[in-house]
């Protein structure tokens, strides 16, 4: 007989964004929020047909989550910011942020959760594996030279520890209210990707800390909410992956760097793109050339977007 103790969720929050992904839902987060007695589940329905929208309202009434229909696609940061205003109504003061393909239990939320506690300054992930089991995520590293990323366990010994800067993955993350009213939440500038790299960016600048719990594991197919998920390391990425993975990485510079260091991002622009789309290896380049081309348009809206937020920030000063 399992006598252990059942996790008090009560004042807890998991907030989702779904984009065409009720049935990951049905699949993945259902494991956690069935047995999690308190845990306030919000789900925000980034809208994609009506036939989808009608699948998760069928499904959050059945399990009794909170649903957000805005009439559009908000994007991940601006979707979880919503949700993170209805978890707060509902009376949640600590959140974890979970991606339809992800999986996280009821014993690793509540590990997540109390770290949180702990620490209302911190910022908290587990590690994270793929579902082949492989490591997909143990901390990952911003190197300020270039605007590389690399995993923590490749981190370089060559570049002083100055020159990196931590950030936590947006796949799962926990956080106290307070921290995230300090920070303002996530910013509404990239619309998909690097905005974790941003959230991380402000816990740092606002004193706070970036927490990895080594002993807690949540288990991602990564775009599996884009029908393509990487079930193991190397394989092909979506379009949309390598687009504002390029995208963002320029207006990153622009929001958060001196002239002098988004200069360096901007010549190495070309150099860190063909790395991204080599991600997904060599063979989709014939298979699917059109990345290419995804690359280009990347790195044209990114400057551009990158200009005018260089433009706006001088005429402040």
């Amino acid at each position: 007989m399992n006598t252990a103790a059942v996790p008090d969720f009560r004042g807890t929050a998991v907030v989702v964004v779904n984009y065409g992904s009720s049935a990951l839902l049905a699949e993945h987060l259902t494991r956690l929020t069935r047995d999690a007695p308190g845990l306030v589940t919000v789900v925000v329905d980034n809208l994609t047909t009506t036939a989808e929208r009608a699948r998760l309202q069928t499904l959050a009434t059945a399990e009794g989550w909170y649903l957000v229909e805005p009439s559009g696609n908000l994007g991940f940061g601006a979707g979880v910011n919503a949700g993170v205003e209805l978890a707060v109504e509902a009376g949640a003061s600590r959140f974890v942020i979970l991606n339809p393909d992800a999986e996280l239990l009821p014993a690793a939320a509540a590990a997540l959760f109390a770290a949180c506690e702990a620490d209302p300054s911190a910022l908290v992930a587990p590690r994270i594996l793929r579902p082949d089991g492989s490591l997909w995520f143990g901390g990952s590293d911003l190197y300020l030279d270039d605007g590389r990323i690399r995993s923590r366990r490749r981190r370089l010994a060559t570049v002083p520890l100055h020159r990196i800067e931590p950030w936590l993955t947006g796949a799962c993350l926990a956080i106290g209210l307070s921290l995230w009213r300090e920070i303002g939440g996530f910013s509404d500038e990239y619309f998909l990707y690097w905005e974790d790299v941003d959230l991380s960016h402000k816990v740092v600048a606002a004193g706070g800390t970036l927490l990895v719990l080594d002993g807690v594991t949540a288990v991602h197919a990564e775009g599996g909410t884009q029908a393509v998920g990487q079930t193991s390391s190397g394989q092909a990425k979506s379009g949309l992956y390598y687009f504002y993975n390029i995208r963002n990485r320029l207006v990153f510079a622009a929001l958060h760097l001196s002239e002098r260091d988004e200069a360096s991002w901007r010549r190495s622009t070309l150099a860190v793109s063909w790395e991204i789309l080599l991600q997904g290896g060599r063979k989709q380049l014939l298979t699917n050339p059109s990345v290419v081309w995804t690359a280009v348009r990347a790195i044209r809206d990114g400057r551009r977007l990158a200009a005018r937020i260089r433009a706006e920030r001088a005429s402040t000063h």
